[in-house]
């Protein structure tokens, strides 16, 4: 054996988890190559790589289905966005990327993949702004893609910033960026010219993703209108086309805003379509209601409806350090904690599917395969020094072991607080409790 984890409770998806402790066996190939039952009375094996989990969560790996790559790490340049808005974000960014150079997208890039696979991230989907005539970051980003191959998967989507159908050559940009080599069609029907552009700039998407068995995902009515309705456009055509569960609709904030029957209506439209949904808590909680008084909207897309409604609903980290949001180092257990407390989702089940919305329900938006702990299967997981999903999320935890196709990519020593309390002993502070 390459490796083994002796003595972890497996997380095996939906919030569940095994139920006894279990040795996870990797063989030289970097797959798992026996999944076992713990047993305390049997003598540690003398070769290969030991790690003792003492009952800690062994998890798939974290996967990231929303961010942006090209655009990470520029908050402040050339200018913050004083306002706010999304629109003004777009402008800033719009100044930003007149700078662009491959070695500046490359550098970016690189350090908050870094910080995702230190905190367990091995699966990440990108936008990339193509309305950029030279696709500099694009080219840039699928450069990324190749050079972290070995440890990441990383999925780069064509994404039209400024639209396609009213920003003046968007469609050949399209075109270039599919040919160039993107693995996802983008779209942004809400900031086109008009609900008509709107349309047009999805049916092209959807006939780039079909010529070139590509899947799609579209920023879609990211905008408090409540009359902004193109994800029905967007699952009708996954729908009749077949794509399916090929397509996502990311961040659908005016759903935030839809009166009760037409949102009944759309959660049955959005089921039988198969089609994703990714919530951005971070970004989005920033960026909408900007317009409103009070009550201010929460300008979230409706997660714990859809979940409801048997439609498969993710959390991303959308933004890091840029001129939509100006914090953030891409750690998924922050992203489900935010998601979680603004979609309301706190009764112990929707906890455990917050969990989920970064791992293997995120894992479905990607299309990603074998995202499990089983034999055959890659040998990349993550160590929580928690006993349960619900465990790691209060705690926030870090992993302690990043393993990567059989490798040990990152560790972080668990270093608990040392506590002097008046009366007492110098004890050690977890924060854990021991029930749950």
């Amino acid at each position: 054996m390459r490796m083994i984890v002796r003595g972890a409770r497996l997380y095996t998806g939906g919030g569940e988890l095994s139920p006894s402790l279990m040795d996870v066996e990797v063989g030289e190939d970097g797959r798992v190559a026996r999944v076992v039952p713990y047993d305390d009375q049997k003598e540690p094996p003398t070769t290969g790589v030991l790690i003792e989990a003492h009952g800690d969560l062994l998890s798939p790996p974290f996967v990231e289905p929303h961010i942006h790559l090209d655009t990470a790490l520029t908050a402040g340049e050339p200018r913050w966005n004083a306002s706010g808005t999304l629109w003004e974000g777009i402008a800033c960014w719009s100044e930003r990327k007149r700078s662009l150079t491959r070695e500046d997208v490359v550098a970016r890039a690189t350090e908050v993949l870094r910080w995702q696979a230190a905190q367990g991230v091995l699966h990440v989907r990108t936008h990339c702004d193509v309305t950029d005539p030279d696709l500099t970051a694009l080219d840039a980003l699928l450069e990324v893609r190749d050079r972290v191959r070995e440890v990441m998967t990383l999925q780069v989507v064509a994404f039209p910033q400024e639209g396609i159908v009213s920003f003046p050559g968007g469609e050949e940009l399209m075109r270039a960026a599919v040919a160039r080599g993107a693995d996802v069609v983008g779209a942004i029907p809400h900031f086109e010219d008009t609900r008509e552009d709107g349309v047009a700039s999805l049916h092209l998407a959807f006939s780039l993703a079909e010529r070139y068995g590509l899947r799609v995902d579209a920023h879609c009515d990211e905008i408090d209108d409540e009359q902004s309705r193109f994800v029905e456009v967007l699952a009708a055509l996954a729908l009749r086309t077949g794509l399916r569960d090929r397509v996502t609709a990311s961040h659908t904030t005016a759903m935030g805003s839809y009166n009760g029957a037409y949102s009944y209506k759309l959660q049955r439209l959005l089921r039988r379509s198969g089609v994703h949904l990714v919530c951005n808590p971070f970004a989005n909680l920033a960026l909408q209601g900007r317009f409103d008084g009070y009550p201010k909207r929460r300008g979230l897309t409706q997660v714990k409806e859809m979940l409801g409604a048997g439609v498969n609903v993710a959390f991303g980290h959308d933004d890091v350090m840029d001129p939509w949001n100006p914090l953030g180092t891409g750690n998924p257990l922050q992203t489900a904690l935010t998601g979680l407390y603004a979609a309301q989702l706190t009764g112990a089940d929707e906890i455990a599917t917050a969990f989920s919305m970064v791992t293997d329900r995120a894992a479905a938006v990607l299309g990603l395969e074998d995202h499990a702990i089983a034999p055959g299967a890659p040998a990349s997981f993550v160590l929580l020094p928690a006993r349960t999903p619900y465990d790691a999320l209060r705690r926030q935890v870090r992993p302690t072991h990043v393993i990567a196709r059989g490798s040990l990519l990152a560790r972080t020593p668990a270093t608990p607080t040392q506590l002097s309390w008046p009366g007492e002993e110098p004890t050690e502070l977890s924060f854990a409790r021991p029930l749950l």
